[in-house]
């Protein structure tokens, strides 16, 4: 007969206190949660229905985390969950939406309801003739008005450089005491626009994980069957920046087969789990994840222990996975059992690189 070896969780084990000569405000809780994606803290929410849609994914990558949007979803929808955190913050918008001179307010109305947006650049030939704001409509009530007759035109507006820096952007907008700058290359052709509300909020949250066009970071959950890959293209259109294959058991075929089909579609960086043993990372790895996702039934509302019998205490999990995964320099997520803040502390003692 096998012999049963001890295993840990987190209750199991406390760290013994050393000697320390670091003060809390030097340390750096910066981390790598894949081959490409580095946070500022070791936060993940997780891919629940009743955890993370778009509000708490900006949440979280406003103080240095990631949020993994559910699937839960049609693939229209989660897409779309996907748009509204990158568009929460955007640094310089490169594609904000527009408005022609011979739209009617219905269609603005409509844009506004849809996008929730304040501020249209009105092109004409796709060059820039004005820009229609909250200002300039407040108070009208004729949806079969012209944006011709209420934009601001050309002649007025303070524009800049596509170039800007962000202090001289600052300067503009505090001296002409507007809301939006709109950047120009020669021609009046627009390149972009810069909000006083994006400022705002680089200054807000320093901490914020951003992708390399200033938007906020953010990962979306796939499965690995049926729509799987259409699902996982349409979100990576949308800019999501970490795709997760969220199933009960990892180590299995069809994940393995799901994870190569996307690893060979797409260009972007695929977590892969839950698994919980050495060999179940290595074989996550083999098929070419980016990062590994730890943990079979450790959380509170997870019933695969009580109805499959199946499982590892998740800090012996945390051990063996990080053992073999950082042979090949790749990333575990600890994922479930967190009850208190120092099981974030012993998840990332024992090997994880954060936890969810």
């Amino acid at each position: 007969m096998k012999q049963i070896r001890k295993s840990y969780t987190f209750d199991d084990v406390l760290l013994v206190p050393q000697d320390s000569e670091v003060l809390p405000s030097e340390v750096d809780l910066g981390t790598r949660i894949s081959r490409n994606i580095h946070l500022r803290i070791p936060i993940m929410s997780a891919a629940m229905d009743t955890v993370t849609e778009h509000d708490m994914a900006i949440a979280v990558a406003r103080e240095g985390g990631i949020g993994i949007l559910h699937k839960n979803l049609s693939i229209e929808e989660q897409a779309n969950e996907v748009r509204l955190v990158k568009r929460a913050e955007s640094g310089v918008i490169s594609n904000p939406y527009t408005v022609s001179p011979d739209d009617t307010l219905e269609k603005v109305f409509a844009l506004k309801k849809s996008h929730g947006i304040g501020g249209f650049p009105v092109l004409e030939n796709n060059r820039l003739v004005g820009i229609l704001t909250n200002r300039d409509i407040r108070f009208e009530s004729d949806p079969q008005r012209k944006v011709r007759e209420l934009m601001t035109p050309r002649e007025r507006l303070v524009t800049a450089d596509k170039n800007v820096s962000f202090e001289e952007a600052k300067i503009i907008l505090q001296k002409n005491r507007i809301e939006k700058l709109l950047l120009v290359e020669a021609g009046d052709i627009l390149s972009g626009m810069l909000t006083v509300r994006d400022i705002l909020n680089r200054d807000e949250y320093p901490q914020a994980v951003q992708d390399s066009q200033n938007r906020l970071l953010v990962g979306a959950a796939i499965g690995v069957w049926g729509d799987y890959l259409e699902r996982a293209v349409e979100l990576a259109s949308m800019g999501a920046d970490l795709l997760v294959i969220d199933t009960a058991h990892g180590h299995q075929s069809n994940i393995y087969k799901a994870l190569q089909t996307v690893k060979k579609r797409l260009n972007v960086d695929v977590m892969a789990g839950n698994i919980a043993t050495g060999a179940a990372t290595q074989y996550l790895i083999d098929a070419g994840a980016d990062a590994v996702k730890v943990g079979i039934g450790p959380g509170s509302i997870c019933t695969t222990r009580v109805v499959a019998g199946i499982g590892v205490p998740q800090l012996t999990a945390i051990f063996d996975c990080a053992e073999m995964a950082h042979k090949h320099g790749i990333p575990i997520i600890a994922d479930g059992g967190i009850k208190y803040s120092g099981d974030i502390v012993k998840s990332l003692a024992g090997g994880a690189a954060a936890v969810m």
